[in-house]
Protein backbone atom coordinates (compact mmCIF):
# COMPACT_ATOMS: atom_id res chain seq x y z
CA UNK A 1 0.00 0.00 0.00
CA UNK A 2 0.99 3.62 -0.75
CA UNK A 3 2.12 5.59 2.06
CA UNK A 4 2.51 9.31 2.53
CA UNK A 5 6.16 10.15 2.79
CA UNK A 6 7.69 13.59 4.54
CA UNK A 7 9.73 15.80 2.36
CA UNK A 8 11.69 18.80 3.15
CA UNK A 9 14.25 21.01 1.09
CA UNK A 10 16.93 19.21 1.13
CA UNK A 11 15.41 15.77 -0.40
CA UNK A 12 12.23 17.72 -2.50
CA UNK A 13 14.55 17.64 -5.97
CA UNK A 14 15.19 14.07 -5.38
CA UNK A 15 11.80 12.44 -3.92
CA UNK A 16 9.38 14.74 -6.16
CA UNK A 17 11.29 16.71 -9.00
CA UNK A 18 13.17 13.64 -9.96
CA UNK A 19 9.83 10.98 -9.66
CA UNK A 20 8.71 8.90 -12.29
CA UNK A 21 5.38 8.86 -11.36
CA UNK A 22 3.45 11.77 -10.33
CA UNK A 23 3.07 12.77 -6.73
CA UNK A 24 1.04 15.12 -4.88
CA UNK A 25 2.74 16.97 -2.49
CA UNK A 26 0.30 18.36 0.77
CA UNK A 27 1.94 21.49 2.02
CA UNK A 28 0.67 21.92 5.85
CA UNK A 29 2.21 23.11 9.00
CA UNK A 30 1.42 21.52 12.55
CA UNK A 31 -0.89 24.48 13.62
CA UNK A 32 -3.26 24.37 10.69
CA UNK A 33 -6.84 23.08 11.28
CA UNK A 34 -7.65 22.48 8.11
CA UNK A 35 -4.56 21.07 7.35
CA UNK A 36 -5.40 18.21 10.30
CA UNK A 37 -8.64 17.69 8.03
CA UNK A 38 -6.75 17.14 4.91
CA UNK A 39 -4.34 14.79 6.03
CA UNK A 40 -6.23 11.16 6.52
CA UNK A 41 -8.11 11.87 2.96
CA UNK A 42 -4.47 12.23 1.84
CA UNK A 43 -3.39 8.97 3.06
CA UNK A 44 -6.79 7.28 1.49
CA UNK A 45 -5.69 8.72 -1.50
CA UNK A 46 -2.27 7.53 -1.41
CA UNK A 47 -4.10 3.84 -1.29
CA UNK A 48 -6.49 4.34 -3.78
CA UNK A 49 -3.79 5.56 -6.14
CA UNK A 50 -0.88 3.06 -5.27
CA UNK A 51 1.59 2.66 -8.57
CA UNK A 52 -0.14 5.58 -10.27
CA UNK A 53 1.07 8.58 -8.19
CA UNK A 54 3.15 9.14 -4.95
CA UNK A 55 2.33 11.52 -2.06
CA UNK A 56 4.50 13.14 0.43
CA UNK A 57 4.20 16.07 2.63
CA UNK A 58 5.86 18.72 3.39
CA UNK A 59 5.51 21.47 6.60
CA UNK A 60 6.17 24.97 5.73
CA UNK A 61 7.42 25.89 8.38
CA UNK A 62 10.39 23.53 8.87
CA UNK A 63 11.42 24.14 5.20
CA UNK A 64 10.22 27.49 3.72
CA UNK A 65 12.81 27.72 0.59
CA UNK A 66 10.45 24.99 -1.01
CA UNK A 67 7.53 26.60 0.25
CA UNK A 68 8.35 29.94 -1.52
CA UNK A 69 9.91 28.58 -4.53
CA UNK A 70 6.24 27.56 -5.36
CA UNK A 71 4.30 30.30 -4.04
CA UNK A 72 2.41 28.76 -1.16
CA UNK A 73 0.63 31.57 0.82
CA UNK A 74 -2.42 29.00 2.34
CA UNK A 75 -2.22 25.83 3.99
CA UNK A 76 -3.39 23.70 3.20
CA UNK A 77 -2.23 23.28 -0.60
CA UNK A 78 -1.95 20.09 -2.62
CA UNK A 79 -0.13 20.45 -5.61
CA UNK A 80 0.76 18.07 -7.87
CA UNK A 81 4.35 17.75 -10.00
CA UNK A 82 4.14 15.30 -12.98
CA UNK A 83 7.46 14.79 -14.76
CA UNK A 84 8.96 18.06 -12.76
CA UNK A 85 6.59 20.32 -13.09
CA UNK A 86 3.35 21.46 -11.19
CA UNK A 87 0.44 20.86 -13.00
CA UNK A 88 -2.01 21.50 -10.71
CA UNK A 89 -3.26 22.75 -7.12
CA UNK A 90 -5.69 22.55 -4.50
CA UNK A 91 -5.93 24.92 -1.85
CA UNK A 92 -8.03 24.36 1.42
CA UNK A 93 -9.91 21.44 2.46
CA UNK A 94 -11.80 19.67 -0.03
CA UNK A 95 -14.09 16.16 0.33
CA UNK A 96 -12.26 13.09 -0.63
CA UNK A 97 -14.55 12.19 -3.86
CA UNK A 98 -13.51 15.98 -4.85
CA UNK A 99 -10.09 15.34 -4.95
CA UNK A 100 -10.62 12.56 -6.72
CA UNK A 101 -12.13 14.39 -9.37
CA UNK A 102 -9.44 17.11 -9.54
CA UNK A 103 -6.72 14.01 -9.30
CA UNK A 104 -8.10 12.68 -12.22
CA UNK A 105 -8.39 15.76 -14.60
CA UNK A 106 -4.86 16.55 -13.77
CA UNK A 107 -3.61 12.88 -13.98
CA UNK A 108 -5.14 12.55 -17.83
CA UNK A 109 -4.00 16.29 -19.14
Amino acid sequence: MNTVIDVGDKDFEKRVIASELPVLVDFWAPWCGPCRLVAPVVSALAGDYDGRMSFAKLNVDDNPLTAVRFGIRGIPTLVVFKDGKAVGSIVGYQPKAQLQKRLEAILAG
